[in-house]
């Protein structure tokens, strides 16, 4: 089995993770793509994210539909902070010999990788698996060998949480930025406001 992991705050979950996931199923012959919210994002410590149920939530409703695509919430029952080499250990350690995991990051969080938890540690979990932009080139210095790293091509999607969530206190449409049912319980849930 092939198997990527996408994690991320998902606040909220868009167009974008949802066709960064399905280019990277087709393009790597993934046989699933685990969508795992962030628990307690540490890198996010104390910017005041939407509570891990509403953000797991979302992500459920954000995948339903495609067989290939699961959500896990093991970062979200573990307490403290959520580290990415600790979720990919474990994974990789319940996968099966012949099995591969490949670790889905964009360049924005690549360029980041290096501060993160154990960044060396990821790579020696999965394959990491980078959204490559057309002209962009990768980071001189990463925590590894780029033996690790595989691109996946895809096509400048520009949307971010962050100009969601803005949007969405202003009162303008999310329509077509997230799933209908993403929509549907913000909206529903009053978040962001």
């Amino acid at each position: 089995m092939k198997l990527g992991v996408l994690g991320g705050t998902f606040d909220p979950p868009h167009v974008g993770h949802l066709i960064f996931a399905e280019l990277a199923r087709e393009q790597l012959g993934l046989d699933r793509v685990r969508f795992i919210p962030a628990g307690d994002p540490w890198r996010k410590s104390g910017k005041g994210i939407t509570a891990a149920a509403d953000r797991l939530a979302m992500t459920r409703l954000a995948v339903a539909g495609n067989a290939a695509f699961e959500v896990d919430d093991c970062e979200v029952r573990r307490e403290g902070p959520s580290y990415t080499a600790v979720t990919l250990a474990a994974i990789a350690a319940a996968l099966a010999p012949a099995d591969e995991l490949f670790f889905l990051v964009g360049e924005d969080a690549l360029a980041d990788l290096p501060h993160w938890h154990h960044p060396a540690a990821i790579a020696r979990a999965a394959v990491v698996a980078v959204a490559a932009r057309e002209g962009a080139a990768l980071p001189a210095a990463l925590p590894f060998g780029k033996e690790r790293l595989v691109r996946v091509a895809m096509p400048v999607i520009d949307v971010s949480s962050t100009d969601l969530r803005e949007r969405a206190r202003r009162g303008a449409s999310l329509r077509y930025f997230v799933p209908a049912a993403v929509e549907a319980y913000i909206h529903e849930q009053g978040l962001y406001v």
